[in-house]
């Protein structure tokens, strides 16, 4: 017999599913699942309260707010209704919103006001998901979204923006990567987390090299 946390976790899940069906493939259903499946795993080696973890997975990214004119009320907004409609507790509410307002990363000079266990199993899973294959992968489909160009040399990564700028950024997705993607291996807060983004990141570190040589023609 299902529990009735497992019936809320199917339950948000089917909504989110629903929600993002034509959300850009970066921040769509199977970048969600991803996270869901890392943040699982994850959990499995830290004192976390798995349903607010699997919770937090499911809804981080429901109202992007890239995808909302930079409003980040929405998303947090967007889940609480939700999760008021399915009867989930006050308490795991907040903590959810919590997590949904704090995961983002927001530049290189910003700093985390909220913590939890819960919230370093899910940002850890979403940041795990931003780097390796996949992570360049995305990057990619998102500067191709915006119709960024791949990469301009003469414009240089910027290491000290503050929150709106990196926000407002138009930069040459290699750029990117310098800015976030090769920032995140050593901001990861689990030792699952950690474990995992060595590998991943030292793909991205691999692939930079390729990219740069070739686009120097010496490849």
């Amino acid at each position: 017999m299902e529990t009735q946390q497992q019936l809320v976790i199917e339950k948000t899940a089917a909504f989110v599913k629903m929600e993002l069906r034509t959300a850009e493939a970066g921040h769509d259903w199977w970048h969600i699942f991803r996270v869901w499946k890392l943040a699982q795993r994850i959990a499995e080696e830290e004192k976390v309260d798995v349903f607010v973890v699997e919770l937090g997975a499911l809804l981080h990214d429901i109202a992007d707010s890239k995808f909302h004119s930079g409003d980040e009320t929405v998303g947090p907004k967007k889940a609480r209704i939700f999760l008021e409609s399915i009867d989930v507790s006050a308490d795991v509410i907040i903590h959810v919103t919590a997590i949904i307002e704090h995961i983002s990363f927001k530049g290189g000079r910003v700093e985390q006001k909220f913590h939890s266990p819960e919230l370093d199993v899910v940002q850890d899973a979403d940041r795990l998901d931003a780097i390796g294959a996949i992570g360049i992968a995305r990057t990619f489909n998102y500067g191709g979204f915006k119709n960024r160009e791949l990469y301009n040399p003469e414009i240089s990564p910027n290491l000290e923006m503050r929150k709106e700028e990196y926000k407002n950024s138009t930069a040459p997705t290699i750029n990117h990567f310098y800015e976030k993607l090769l920032l995140l291996k050593d901001r990861m807060n689990t030792r699952a987390g950690r474990k995992l983004a060595e590998h991943r990141h030292a793909f991205i570190e691999v692939y930079l090299e390729e990219f740069l040589a070739e686009w120097d023609g010496l490849r």
